[in-house]
């Protein structure tokens, strides 16, 4: 028995890429000619404008800013969280202030307070180790502290303090940022914002600070270069940014530049050399420098030296 032949299509198959293509193509003519019509031209336009009319409600998107807030700005009653009141009142950070709340060493109303979520309102009375914290506005004082002058709040021995030297600067209650020795002059910033506070004493963050020293002999060249290479001390390694000789004076005067705080951190550096640091001055904290605040007077930081501070 014969098999019938099938009968095949004499055309030529066309894949499915090839046609897509082809389509698309046919298409690009077609809108090239209809643009070159003045006429559907412009009609094509006017639908493209009603198009886009009538749909600019879909295309705008409302922003949900609730979470670009803080809390505290979200907050319809003005209470803020118990830590940044704290904070903002002088006492320490946030960070800080929430273990003290958890060790119960602040109390709101006459009751301890050890819940980190509560939010102070304006008729709660609040108080740290049984002194009354206030929420103020935060301070920036900056003193350019003169000798025979301790860094503390209160001294029992009834020295002289350099909280003497900035009692009306303002009402609010400010605290030193770090400290200088007695005999140590310069510059000392004082302030209620106990978040800065923190970061510009912590080593973490850098923060340099440059001395003017005034030795009781020359220093010699290779313990200047010892010095800028690095001191071994009982405490620990002591590096320093940079030290030098200050230009135009005798060699006994020196410029030292460092970011580390310890304990006479300077004075303990030269004295490791056999060297007597008679006079020692801070001329430069941070952005902060002693211009146009005469020795032991203050000033308010203004606006732009604040922001280059709390940007380092």
């Amino acid at each position: 028995m014969q098999k019938k032949k099938k009968n095949y299509r004499p055309e030529k198959r066309v894949g499915k890429t090839k046609a897509y293509k082809a389509d698309a193509h046919q298409k690009a003519i077609d809108q090239k000619n209809r643009h070159a019509d003045p006429e559907k031209r412009s009609e094509d336009r006017r639908r493209a404008a009603e198009n886009k009319k009538s749909n600019n409600s879909f295309l705008k998107k409302s922003t949900n800013t609730t979470f670009s807030k803080s809390k505290d700005e979200r907050a319809p009653d003005g209470k803020i969280r118990i830590n940044k009141y704290l904070a903002s009142g002088g006492t320490c950070s946030r960070r800080e202030a929430e273990k003290f709340i958890v060790a119960g060493a602040v109390s709101v109303n006459g009751k301890p307070m050890i819940d980190l979520s509560y939010r102070v309102s304006a008729s709660d009375l609040v108080k740290f180790n049984g002194q009354t914290v206030r929420g103020e506005k935060k301070k920036y004082v900056l003193l350019n502290k003169p000798k025979d002058f301790i860094t503390t709040t209160l001294d029992d021995r009834d020295r002289k303090t350099v909280m003497q030297l900035v009692e009306k600067a303002c009402s609010e209650r400010i605290y030193p940022v770090g400290r200088l020795d007695r005999n140590t002059t310069g510059l000392l910033l004082f302030t209620n914002d106990g978040d800065l506070a923190k970061k510009l004493v912590h080593p973490k963050y850098g923060v340099r600070k440059i001395y003017h020293v005034t030795l009781d002999k020359k220093l010699a060249k290779h313990h200047l270069s010892s010095i800028e290479k690095g001191v071994e001390l009982d405490d620990g390694p002591a590096h320093v940014d940079s030290v030098s000789f200050i230009e135009g004076s005798p060699h006994n005067q020196v410029g030292i530049e460092l970011h580390i705080g310890r304990n006479r951190i300077v004075r303990r550096i030269f004295e490791s050399f056999g060297y007597h640091v008679r006079h020692l001055d801070r001329v430069v904290f941070g952005n902060l420098t002693k211009k146009d605040v005469k020795r032991g007077s203050w000033k308010h930081l203004d606006k732009k030296e604040l922001d280059l501070l709390r940007m380092l």
